[in-house]
């Protein structure tokens, strides 16, 4: 079973980093 939440887990940093990157990348566009 931990194996599964550790996989979860993974699973979500990637989408939270997705999510950072593309905000950071609509601010850079606005400074323009």
């Amino acid at each position: 079973m931990s194996s599964i939440v550790k996989k979860r887990r993974k699973k979500m940093r990637k989408k939270k980093h997705k999510k950072l990157l593309k905000r950071t990348r609509f601010q850079r566009r606005r400074k323009k």
